[in-house]
């Protein structure tokens, strides 16, 4: 087998590094709203590859943010023209003046490339098991019939009950699990919401779920680069407590964002606000002009990594996203969640269920205002109860036995793959 000799000078170079690896892994998301799938992925890339049980890792996203990460080497990322969902829940393009069956099939047909020249010993998939619009239909055939082991990968809560018994049922995903995916990992712990228990998953389905249990995101500090902690340098933030608020991606973010920026601060506490980069720019150009002249209001468009700064926080105002809450609960931190309701109703029940094991503070959307924030800074909340010790927070540690613990036997190697060895092998 031959080697590729690898520039030692190259960004996180390790030298040598074989031309064909033991395991090669893929991750798939659709990313329509907010960059949180795309956030998700990217730490089980950095999880797998720091584990030394996987060499190369490709990440399938549906962001052009995915440029602002920073990938260890053996993770490189192909972006998809973008896909974005309306307020009803609709897919459209985000950029491109092309219809949307257009760019699906630009999006499909990217994706097929890719994954037959890579050929991934394992796909992981986010989320959907079909892909945004079935975009990931005919890979998944190609796929299964070269022997690739396929993982759906999810969430705690996908949506209420009714509203995914109905989505299930009209894109036939059991169908698609049963036919495609060896295994059904959820990033969660059942203690907390047990979607076995509420969605209505067929037989088959439920006896490919795993429980990996939440993600820790602590380790996401072993993966950041002194570039991400240096942007906590770069707000010069004066001596005192920390407010941290953060509203997702920000394109449904302005009514919590404009709250903030205009609730009354405790004597001597930093704020700083992360707008998310699809904030309106009109709205950002406000927010930054609206608290440039106070020296403890800092206004942050975009942080690929905001973990530093989730550290450093006393507290944390948010929306309710799987990452958030991870970042909250892992760090032990007290929060403020606005879940928001539309287009599902996901960050709704994260919220509700953690509230009732006391371990956020929740406000809806409706009832937020400066008032009601400035009520809650004043606050004294105490101590965090004991409730969170108990949630299972190991899932990152698991990941790798995971991905042991599936079949990986492979078929035959397509035509293409030996083509390209044969032409790697030839002398210059």
């Amino acid at each position: 087998m031959s080697e590729i000799e690898i520039n030692p000078s190259q960004p996180h170079g390790k030298g040598r590094h074989r031309a064909h690896p033991r395991t090669r892994v893929a991750l798939y998301s659709h990313d329509t709203i907010g960059i949180g799938h795309l956030r998700r992925n990217l730490l089980i890339a950095q999880t797998l590859i720091t584990a030394g049980q996987v060499d190369s890792v490709l990440l399938i996203a549906g962001v052009r943010e995915a440029s602002a990460f920073c990938f260890p080497y053996g993770v490189d990322c192909l972006t998809l023209p973008a896909l974005s969902k309306t307020i009803d829940g609709n897919y459209v393009p985000r950029s491109l003046g092309i219809t949307l069956r257009e760019l699906v099939c630009l999006r499909r047909d990217t994706i097929d490339a890719a994954l037959r020249g890579y050929f991934p010993t394992v796909l992981i998939v986010d989320k959907v098991p079909r892909g945004a619009q079935r975009e990931l239909e005919s890979a998944l055939l190609h796929l299964r019939r070269m022997g690739t082991k396929c993982v759906l990968g999810m969430r705690d809560v996908l949506d209420n009950p009714a509203a995914v018994c109905r989505q299930w049922l009209e894109e036939e995903n059991d169908a698609a699990i049963e036919e495609f995916y060896d295994a059904v990992w959820i990033y969660s712990d059942p203690k907390v919401f047990d979607p076995v228990q509420h969605y209505g998953f067929s037989p088959a389905v439920v006896a490919k779920v795993r429980y990996t249990g939440y993600f820790d995101q602590r380790r996401r500090l072993d993966f950041t680069s002194e570039a991400y902690d240096n942007h906590l340098a770069e707000l010069l933030l004066l001596p005192g407590k920390l407010v941290l608020c953060m509203v997702g991606g920000g394109q449904d973010g302005e009514t919590l964002a404009r709250a903030f920026a205009n609730a009354q601060l405790p004597r001597g506490m930093n704020a700083v606000l992360v707008t998310g980069p699809f904030m309106p720019s009109a709205v950002y150009h406000q927010l930054c002009q609206q608290t440039a002249a106070d020296p403890r209001r800092h206004v942050v468009r975009f942080l690929a990594e905001p973990t530093a700064l989730i550290a450093r926080a006393d507290r944390v105002i948010a929306m309710g996203g799987y990452n958030t809450i991870n970042e909250v609960l892992s760090f032990r931190k007290h929060a403020l969640i606005v879940p928001r309701t539309v287009p599902r109703g996901e960050q709704s029940i994260r919220a509700k269920r953690l509230a009732e094991l006391g371990l956020i503070d929740v406000i809806q959307q409706t009832k937020i205002s400066p008032t009601a924030i400035s009520s809650w800074l004043e606050r004294d909340l105490g101590t965090l109860p004991g409730a969170i010790e108990e949630i299972d927070f190991d899932g990152l540690s698991r990941l790798p036995k995971l991905i042991a613990d599936l079949p990986l036997v492979r078929q035959r190697t397509p035509r293409r793959t030996r083509q390209i060895e044969e032409v790697s092998n030839v002398p210059s």
